[in-house]
C-alpha cells in the first residue's frame, strides 16, 4: 500500500504542475482576476477527483500525460463550485482548504467571475485539440463533464439541496440531492479517466460508473460524519457548519453510527465491483477506502 501512497503524491503534484501551467499567469490582464484564480485552485486541496481519473486511467495503462488534461478540467470545475458554494448568497462561508474564501481574500464580485472563468477553463482544456484521444471520445469527454456540471448534476443538486435547508427528507430524497452535487462530478472524474483508453467499452464503463456512484454517495456520508465529529482546523472549513445552517445531512436522518455503517456498505459494494473488472484497479481501490477513513 505505500506504493500506492506514493503514487497518489506524484498525481496530486502532476495535477498541481499542469493547473499552474494551464491557468493564466498573474502578470496577464485582468491581474486581480487572474490572481484569484490562481488563489483558489492553487491551494491547499486533497485533489480527490484528479486523482480519480488517473487511477481509472492506469486500469489501462493510460499514459499519465494524456490524463493531466481532464485531471486538470475536473478540478476547474470543482473549484469554480467551491468558490460560488462559499458566497453569502449561497452557503456564506468564511474558510475554505485552510485559508479565507475567495471573496473574502478578495471581493464578491472577483469570486463570481473567477468561477465563470474557471469553469469556462475547464472546458477550453478539454476540448483542445492536442489532446491525445479520439475525437469522438473527446467529445464524448466533453458532454459527460458538461452534464455532470449543470442542472443534471452538480448545479441541481446544488439548487436542490439549498430548497431542502430546514426540511425532512427520506433517505431516497437526500441521496438524490447528493447523487448530483457531490456524486456526479466523481463519477464524471472515473469516467473521464476511462475514456482515455482508445478501446474501452460498454461494459466497463457501466462497471466505472456503479462504482463511482457508490463511492461519490460515500464520500458525502464521511463529509457529513466530519462535519459532526472533526475539527475546523482538521478540515480546512468551519466544523458544524451544515449542522448550523439546518441542512439535511445523513448523521440527522440516521444516526452517526449508522450513517457510518452505510458508508461501509458502500464501500465494499464499490470494491467489488472493482473486482470484476481486472486491470490495474489497486489505485481505485486505495481511494475509495481513503475516501471512507479520511478526516478531512
Amino acid at each position: 500500500m505505500q506504493h500506492i501512497k506514493e503514487k497518489m503524491k506524484v498525481f496530486q503534484e502532476r495535477s498541481a504542475h499542469a493547473l499552474d501551467q494551464i491557468l493564466p499567469l498573474v502578470e496577464i490582464l485582468p491581474n486581480r482576476l487572474h490572481e484569484a484564480m490562481r488563489y483558489a485552485v492553487l491551494g491547499k486541496g486533497k485533489k480527490i477527483r484528479p486523482l480519480l481519473v488517473y487511477s481509472a486511467g492506469a486500469i489501462f495503462g493510460v499514459p499519465e500525460e494524456i490524463l493531466d488534461t481532464p485531471a486538470c478540467a475536473v478540478e476547474l470545475i470543482h473549484t469554480y463550485s467551491l468558490v460560488h458554494d462559499d458566497l453569502p448568497s449561497m452557503d456564506n462561508d468564511d474558510l475554505r482548504r485552510g485559508q479565507p474564501t475567495c471573496h473574502k481574500m478578495f471581493d464578491e464580485a472577483t469570486a463570481l467571475l473567477v468561477g465563470d472563468s474557471l469553469q469556462t477553463l475547464a472546458f477550453q482544456v478539454l476540448a483542445n485539440p492536442s489532446l491525445a484521444v479520439p475525437s469522438d471520445h473527446q467529445i464524448r469527454m466533453i458532454e459527460l463533464l458538461s452534464i455532470a456540471s449543470g442542472s443534471l448534476g452538480m448545479a441541481g443538486g446544488q439548487a436542490v439541496d439549498l430548497e431542502s435547508v430546514g426540511k425532512q427528507l427520506t433517505l431516497s430524497e437526500l441521496e438524490t440531492i447528493h447523487t448530483l452535487k457531490t456524486g456526479a462530478l466523481i463519477r464524471a472524474s472515473v469516467l473521464l479517466g476511462a475514456w482515455c483508453y482508445p478501446k474501452i467499452d460498454t461494459s466497463t464503463l457501466e462497471k466505472l460508473d456503479q462504482f463511482a456512484l457508490r463511492i461519490g454517495l460515500a464520500f458525502q456520508i464521511q463529509d457529513d460524519v466530519l462535519d459532526v465529529e472533526s475539527d475546523t482546523d482538521t478540515l480546512g472549513k468551519p466544523q458544524g457548519s451544515d449542522i448550523a445552517k439546518d441542512k439535511p445531512t445523513y448523521p440527522a436522518l440516521l444516526g452517526l453510527d449508522q450513517a457510518k455503517q452505510k458508508a461501509q456498505i458502500l464501500l465494499h459494494e464499490a470494491i467489488e465491483i472493482l473486482k470484476s473488472i481486472g486491470g490495474t484497479t489497486g489505485y481505485l481501490e486505495w481511494l475509495a477506502r481513503f475516501i471512507v477513513t479520511r478526516n478531512y
